[in-house]
């Protein structure tokens, strides 16, 4: 049992523009505590008589200022909580702060460089490793990821997440057994047998989560999420199992509504928010009370699911992210007596051992037999119904494998019961004289072989001279039809001669004199164009009907735009160029540790064989005894043989480390993806709906000039025409007045329509679609004369 208080540290969001000196200092004592001083200057337009505080100052385990990095926050807070489970405890690291001052930035992490992992990530990553060097237990992992939304649990691993509303999915209730242990109903629990796996979980548990713009952040995070790791453990041939799990939680942040003056879904939320926490505080008062009776535990889902965590059998820790900006003082200074609270409640870990069910009734029923079988020996009872036929093939298996077995040591343990050890003796000795038999039989066949052996010989030899006779029948038959091929092949050559000299073609030619085979190519390479130019006008519609389904092309332009023009084009791009780097390295990696693999090969060969010419030599000189005289060649291989294996461990070793590093980028390129391609989405849906506000403009120039329409153009030209002519097309206003014109402005006119037609046409991509196509070009053709009038007025 390991007693002790929970950890509580500090962390301080970087500012995004300087402040002013002065506000907060970190001072370290004797006794390395260190201690966080916020000073607040009195403000004179209080007046002069002012007695409010000017310092505040709290005591924590560390404090993380500005420039802490996310390795450093790793290494002193989750690891050796990870090393605790590890070992067979329980372990929770949550962080507590308002809105904005980077909780998930530091449970979870940053998504746009690899440096800015979280501590989950890194926890996953560190208690894989440690798994794979550990080889003396046996290690089941399982991952579960809980949400907390206005007080109602949702699993963020149901793959019916994304099909379904959240009203329409099932939500986690709580049982409580008569020891008062917690159970999730409908919480699942995801085996995961390697890291990649763990994070793809965690992957796809933050797609999931419950995010929205705030005043105080753009992408603040709306509930309370407990993601769980289950650590199972067990040595080989024992009995006992370890269990324990580790909370890495979430919390979402507190705001002052009257602050941020949020409305609607989001003053909701915030209601939700500040009350689960305010139980949450409840709980911390009453358990760092001494003497208090009652723990409010069941006041809300949160504190009931970290039951365990707070003041249970669990080794706890705290991060407090505090914002040092001047208009989030009040909030710090919250937050730091929050922690002093906790920091008084002392938690009793104890280490989670079970004895395996399965194997405690195998041991019981095998004692239970051996009691019974010692009883009978002493009381003499006799038994006399017979084996059963399973008993009596295990018996069988049991001798089977005493006769195999090489040990002479080895014994044959049937227990105490007489029927069985009568049948183990008549067994062998049913053994013993089959193998007689055998002998006996064996020997008569041998005599009979030779016997026969003389006869035999000379039916052979006279078939070997069968045979041999007729492949050489076979060899002159073939030779004499090789003859006559030759001859006939002579003679067509010299017929052929004999033709040219005679200066003509044979009237007997089914061909022209003057174009042999002329019409047979011609009409082949006519057919072979066809087959090609008709498989090209079958394949082309259905290609561009499969692209069309999937995305036309004016909104795959508009895709491309809109993702060039996007905030994080150029993290994608950044991570592209570093995945392409890291990928070249491992190969060149992979490259040089089969080398190094086959060099430390060669090496081996040649220690072996310096070895056997050593023993050779030492044989031809007749040495009694080896020499004692080191051998500097051995010496110098085995030098070279420990630096290329130590070699070989290195490049082994940052290979494993790069292929983490690949699928943590590829992770993010992901994330980064499925975030560009829901705000494209949005984006797009607001597109659409300004089109059809601005359908009545539309109306108005189709009545100057109409042309044929149909469901299908009307469906499809919104997307086609969305990035180029959407823009002009809203600029037009509508326009009823007469417009006279010259004959010399209709030539113009019309010979800058046809200009200004060619010039579109070409700009705009068609679609294949003939019908499409014509009301794409007449639209556009009735526009640009529109224009051509304005101008000519």
């Amino acid at each position: 049992m390991v007693k002790q208080t929970i950890q509580i540290f500090a962390r301080v969001k970087p500012t995004a523009r300087k402040q002013q000196q002065g506000i907060y200092s970190i001072d370290e004592d004797e006794k390395l505590i260190t201690s966080l001083e916020i000073i607040l200057p009195r403000d004179l337009a209080d007046g002069f008589v002012n007695n409010k505080r000017e310092s505040y100052k709290f005591k924590f385990q560390r404090i993380f200022d500005q420039d802490a990095n996310q390795e450093a926050i790793f290494e002193n807070i989750a690891k050796p909580v990870a090393e605790s489970v590890l070992a067979g405890y329980n372990g929770t690291i949550f962080a507590y702060g308002q809105t904005g001052s980077g909780k998930t930035f530091t449970i979870t992490g940053g998504a746009e460089r690899y440096s800015d992992r979280g501590i989950i990530p890194r926890t996953l990553s560190y208690i894989f490793e440690q798994l794979q060097k550990d080889t003396s237990k046996l290690y089941t992992t399982h991952i579960s990821y809980l949400e907390i939304y206005n007080e109602c649990g949702y699993d963020l691993l149901d793959p019916r997440h994304e099909a379904s509303s959240l009203e329409d999915l099932p939500k986690v209730t709580i049982l409580e057994d008569p020891d008062q242990n917690i159970h999730l109903k409908n919480l699942s629990l995801h085996q995961a047998t390697t890291e990649e796996e763990a994070l793809n979980l965690l992957f796809l548990g933050d797609t999931n989560r419950m995010i929205a713009e705030t005043p105080m952040n753009q992408a603040s995070t709306r509930s309370h999420c407990i993601f769980t790791i289950h650590l199972s453990s067990k040595e080989p041939g024992s009995a006992t199992v370890r269990h324990a799990k580790l909370h890495l939680v979430d919390l979402a942040g507190s705001e002052r509504v009257a602050k941020t003056g949020v409305g609607g879904q989001l003053l909701t939320e915030a209601k939700y928010i500040n009350l689960s926490l305010h139980y949450l505080e409840q709980v911390i008062i009453a358990l760092s009370e001494k003497h208090r009776s009652h723990i409010p535990y069941r006041n809300s889902m949160m504190t009931s699911v970290l039951r365990d965590s707070l003041g249970g059998n669990c080794m706890t820790t705290m991060i407090a992210t505090l914002s040092v900006e001047k208009r989030n003082i009040d909030e710090s200074i919250s937050t730091c007596r929050f922690a002093q609270r906790v920091a008084l409640i002392k938690n009793e870990a104890v280490l989670n051992e079970e004895i395996d069910p399965r194997l405690m009734i195998i041991r019981l029923q095998k004692e239970i037999q051996e009691l019974k079988d010692e009883l009978a020996i002493v009381t003499g009872e006799q038994r006399t119904e017979a084996l059963t036929e399973a008993e009596l093939l295990q018996l069988e298996k049991l001798i089977t494998s005493f006769l195999e077995d090489q040990d002479p040591e080895s014994t044959l343990e049937v227990g105490a019961d007489m029927r069985k050890i009568h049948h183990c003796f008549h067994h062998l000795k049913k053994l013993l004289n089959d193998k007689k038999i055998h002998e006996r039989s064996t020997v008569s066949s041998e005599i009979k072989d030779q016997v026969c052996q003389e006869p035999l010989k000379e039916e052979e030899y006279k078939k070997l001279r069968d045979i041999l006779q007729q492949r050489d029948n076979e060899i002159n038959i073939l030779v004499s039809m090789l003859k006559k091929e030759k001859k006939k092949a002579q003679d067509a050559l010299h017929l052929s001669s004999v033709g040219r000299n005679g200066g003509g073609h044979s009237q007997s030619s089914p061909l022209p004199p003057g174009n042999p085979e002329g019409p047979t190519l011609s009409s082949a390479s006519t057919l072979v164009q066809d087959s090609s130019t008709f498989g090209y006008r079958s394949t082309l519609p259905q290609r561009k009907t499969g692209m069309r389904q999937e995305m036309s092309l004016g909104r795959q332009e508009a895709f491309e735009i809109f993702k060039r023009d996007h905030a994080d084009s150029v993290t994608i791009e950044d991570n592209k160029q570093i995945l392409k780097q890291r990928f070249s390295e491992a190969k060149a990696l992979g490259e040089t540790i089969n080398e190094a693999r086959s060099k430390i090969g060669r090496l081996k060969e040649e220690i072996t064989q310096r070895h056997l010419q050593q023993a050779a030599l030492g044989l031809s000189e007749n040495m009694a005894e080896p020499s004692s005289a080191p051998d500097l060649l051995e010496e110098t291989l085995r030098s070279q043989l420990e630096e290329e294996k130590r070699r070989y461990k290195t490049m082994f070793t940052r290979l494993k480390a790069l292929k983490v590093e690949i699928e943590h980028l590829q992770l993010l390129m992901d994330k980064a993806k499925v975030k560009l391609q829901k705000e494209f989405e949005a984006w797009w849906a607001e597109e659409a709906t300004s089109l059809q506000v601005n359908a009545p403009a539309v109306k108005c120039l189709s009545r100057m000039k109409p042309f044929p329409h149909t469901p299908e153009s009307q469906h499809e030209r919104p997307p086609l025409l969305s990035n180029k002519s959407d823009v002009t097309t809203r600029k037009i206003p509508p326009s009823s007045c007469p417009i006279r014109h010259s004959q010399e402005q209709n030539r113009a006119s019309a010979s800058l329509d046809d200009s200004l037609l060619e010039r579109t046409t070409s700009s705009i991509p068609l679609t294949g679609d003939s019908q499409t196509d014509s009301d794409i070009l007449a639209f556009i053709k009735a526009r640009q004369s529109i224009l051509q009038k304005k101008c000519f007025q």
